[in-house]
């Protein structure tokens, strides 16, 4: 795949006008409102994963509409809290997976809070949490999951959840609630990005940092035009049989873009792009890197697609954190 997009300097330039609706703020406001009631203490559960130098715990939490959410927590087992925790979204069609998937964190001293995902779990990694409310035509995957209204959009319960798992990260005794990065790629880097600005909308201790690597969910209706890759595909097939519902999906997929989010999140954030990246394009990472209302920086990898930077990504990850945690 050679490079498709804009050329680089255009790239860092490309900030192109947001598509986002007047009631943006207040439908968020409202939702985030009436979940309040559904937030409850979670479950905490130590499990034996053979890790002798881990604590290693199941977590469930009350997320969209209370229902419960799977997670795991993992924490150096000798040293003493509270620690600095780092919370990680899942990329499109994987959940939790093993514990032994996330040592790495654990080993440089943090705790590390990774949030399943909903009705996902079936792809790149297992997941155990269910989604309640199914309903309504839809093109396989969840990119059109109730894609009709902005109210019954998978998004918005995903969304939701990722908010409520920041409380539950700090509602436990080893975590630091004064002290938590978020973070994700692709479809996590999109989640991140919606909770850098949800949590900044509700009560309580927001996190310090985003990490947000080739976020998925950003300048989407540019994607489905530029890409016929999946996840965005899933769109551009829903329409070409519902041919006149165009406007309404991209009018709810504006309620869920990360350009959006990006505008409204101001904690300090890195970013990475993959200049070869034919699933989230870059000039639609950049919309939200250049949107962005915090300090943020941009990691690039010219000769590399989706998987970006992978284990040299992950060094950048512990750079960013050190910096942000002090230490």
């Amino acid at each position: 795949m050679p490079q498709f997009d804009m050329p680089l300097a255009d790239l860092q330039r490309y900030r192109p006008e947001r598509d986002e609706p007047t009631d943006f703020d207040s439908f968020w406001d409202r939702t985030l409102d009436g979940q309040r009631v559904h937030r409850a203490q979670p479950m905490f559960v130590e499990v034996d994963a053979g890790y002798s130098q881990l604590v290693t715990e199941d977590v469930t939490f009350a997320g969209f509409d209370g229902q419960p959410v799977k997670g795991w927590l993992l924490r150096p087992r000798h040293v003493e809290g509270p620690l600095a925790t780092v919370i990680t979204y899942i990329g499109y069609g994987g959940g939790r997976g093993l514990l032994g998937e996330w040592t790495g964190l654990p080993s440089a001293g943090y705790a590390h809070f990774v949030m399943d995902l909903r009705g996902q779990g079936a792809g790149h990694r297992t997941g155990d949490t269910m989604d309640g409310p199914l309903a309504g035509p839809h093109h396989g995957g969840f990119m059109t999951l109730g894609i009709q209204e902005p109210d019954t959009y998978y998004y918005r319960r995903l969304f939701v959840d990722a908010v409520h798992a920041v409380s539950a990260a700090q509602a436990h005794p080893a975590v630091d609630a004064a002290r938590i990065v978020i973070s994700g790629g692709s479809q996590g880097g999109g989640i991140t990005l919606a909770t850098a600005a949800l949590t900044q909308r509700v009560n309580g201790t927001p996190p310090v940092g985003a990490i947000v690597d080739v976020p998925f969910l950003a300048h989407m209706r540019r994607a489905t035009e530029i890409v016929d890759t999946a996840p965005y595909a899933e769109i551009s097939r829903y329409l070409g049989t519902r041919r006149n519902d165009v406007d309404t999906v991209f009018r709810t997929l504006s309620y869920f873009d990360g350009v959006n989010f990006a505008a409204r999140s101001t904690m300090p954030a890195l970013f990475s792009v993959g200049l070869l990246d034919d699933v989230c394009p870059p000039s639609c990472v950049f919309a939200a890197h250049n949107h962005y209302a915090g300090p943020a920086r941009m990691k690039v990898y010219p000769y590399n697609g989706h998987e970006q930077g992978g284990a040299f990504q992950d060094v950048e990850h512990l750079a960013f954190v050190r910096e942000i945690m002090g230490g």
